[in-house]
């Protein structure tokens, strides 16, 4: 191939969203992973793109919504372009609320989000019915908020590649840099930036698709469209094997099941765990490679980022592209 203008180091959810928004701006891309496409974190079952809540505003928070906005877009071009689903689908989110206190603060939240989130989605205290697709309530009131989405991460990333390859990109598992270089090669390429954090979730066999994602124990609980439940899901900053599950997978199963008893008697198909980056800032980090002279740094999705991707690969490839640098402060790593 001739020499490309633009080499991604890493096959995951940041690498190739950057490598796709490149691609799309008629710039040649390669992106090479030993591993393959989402060898790694990006290759998870859950999915849950759910937004911070609408309170002590910042830049990360600003960012998110964005590019969660972008989402439904970007999902959908990637779709057409390479024929295959993503499985995308905003379909909005439940939380059950413990007590009064509980539901206070969701009712001041419920302005906040007037305020940043104007009319583009709503975050409301609403009454439990305690019918259908629902946890149950302590209080009896839920908040459901229109922003969240939920993804299928395999699907997504494979659909992701794909249009990568459709637009001229080139996907391989090793070769020689060309071209401005892009690192995203997540929790072992952090180094002294951050570190792994160490997830499980499972997938049950329970039918809920079209239904609202859940945030119920602590727990994200997606309804993928293809007539799974994905339940997960851990934050381990110890392990030893980064991809076994254990008794903490079978403590979430059960948490899950309880918070949500439809699932009672569905069943386990698949048991998943890998290793998310998480940056010390907790946030994203864009931009020049601080450890990496002359390179570009695109890492730290941690549990969000497939929310942040499209908005991250625009941002990265205004600066690898164009010299324009739009990434907020607190993104930057270096």
């Amino acid at each position: 191939m001739a020499i490309a203008d633009v080499t991604v180091r890493g096959a995951g959810i940041f690498g190739l969203s950057v490598a796709y928004a490149c691609a799309r701006r008629g710039a040649s891309v390669q992106v090479i992973d030993p591993g393959g496409v989402a060898a790694g974190a990006s290759g998870g079952i859950v999915g849950a793109l759910a937004p911070h809540v609408p309170e002590q505003w910042n830049d990360k928070k600003a960012f998110q919504l964005d590019s969660l906005l972008m989402a439904e877009g970007f999902w959908a071009g990637v779709a057409e372009l390479s024929g295959l689903p993503t499985g995308y689908a905003r379909s909005g989110r439940l939380q059950p609320l413990a007590d009064d206190a509980a539901v206070a603060l969701a009712e001041r939240r419920a302005l906040t989000a007037v305020d940043h989130w104007g009319d583009c989605a709503t975050w409301a205290v609403v009454d439990a019915t305690g019918a259908g697709w629902e946890p149950p309530s302590a209080s009896g009131r839920l908040v459901h908020d229109t922003l969240s989405a939920l993804i299928h991460p395999r699907q997504a990333t494979r659909a992701l590649a794909a249009a990568v390859a459709a637009l001229g990109g080139v996907i391989r598992k090793d070769g020689a840099d060309e071209g401005a270089v892009v690192w995203a090669t997540g929790w072992q390429g952090l180094d002294r930036l951050g570190n792994g954090v160490k997830g499980q979730a499972a997938l049950l066999d329970f039918d809920a698709s079209g239904a609202p994602q859940l945030f119920a124990d602590t727990l994200h609980i997606i309804p993928h469209g293809d007539g799974t439940v994905a339940i997960g899901s851990t934050s381990e900053r110890e392990f030893g094997d980064a991809t076994a599950t254990d008794a903490a997978l079978d403590d979430v199963i059960a948490r899950a099941k309880a918070a949500m008893p439809v699932l009672a008697d569905a069943h386990v198909i698949a048991r998943w765990a890998g290793v998310r980056p998480r940056a010390k800032s907790r946030a994203p980090l864009l931009g020049a490679h601080p450890l990496k002279p002359g390179a570009f740094i695109a890492n730290g999705g941690f549990k969000i980022g497939f929310g942040m991707a499209p908005k991250v690969g625009e941002v990265m490839a205004d600066l690898v592209l164009d010299g324009r640098d739009t990434i907020p402060e607190g993104f930057r790593a270096g």
